[in-house]
């Protein structure tokens, strides 16, 4: 950001994504609390075949876990949330999809409102669901598993030198 940075508006994308077929179903809100995450979800309720079951991986946000979300949550038993351990969103594939909006399409980009960068963000989920792709994991498990431990034995150390 240069000294002339100026905010022209934030806004909050909530996305699932179909790891079977890569296809994303969005909205943007003005804020993250549990009422609008509720309105997602009624959306994905909505939009998802009836028979399906629904596993969704999300973060650790409050929103996620609020008396009414958990409420309304054992009503739709299709419904099944996994909570992401912190600092592992690379274990939500929706993770990736956001990385590539912010790289493909908003880095660098220029909004002069909120309602310029909702149409920017739509427009380019639209374009993705005309052909989506799911995103295939290239890494194996044990090459994910030797970085885990290599880190373990850091941090340990690192713990270990302090003392």
């Amino acid at each position: 950001m240069t000294h002339d940075y100026k905010r022209n508006g934030t806004t909050t994308l909530f996305a699932a994504m179909s790891t079977l077929d890569g296809s994303v179903i969005s909205c943007c809100a003005e804020r993250h609390r549990p009422a609008e995450w509720l309105d997602f979800l009624r959306r994905i309720n909505h939009e998802t075949p009836k028979d399906k079951k629904l596993h969704l991986v999300c973060d650790n946000h409050a929103t996620h876990k609020h008396p009414k979300v958990k409420k309304w949550l054992e009503k739709h038993p299709r419904f099944h949330v996994h909570s992401a351990p912190t600092s592992a969103s690379w274990l939500n594939m929706v993770e990736r999809f956001f990385r590539g909006i912010s790289t493909d399409r908003l880095k660098r980009s220029v909004f002069r409102s909120a309602p310029e960068l909702i149409a920017a963000i739509e427009e380019y989920i639209a374009a993705h669901n005309e052909n989506p792709k799911p995103f295939v994991w290239t890494a194996k498990a044990s090459d994910l598993l030797q970085k885990v431990i290599r880190a373990n034995r850091r941090i340990g150390s690192r713990k270990n030198e302090a003392r």
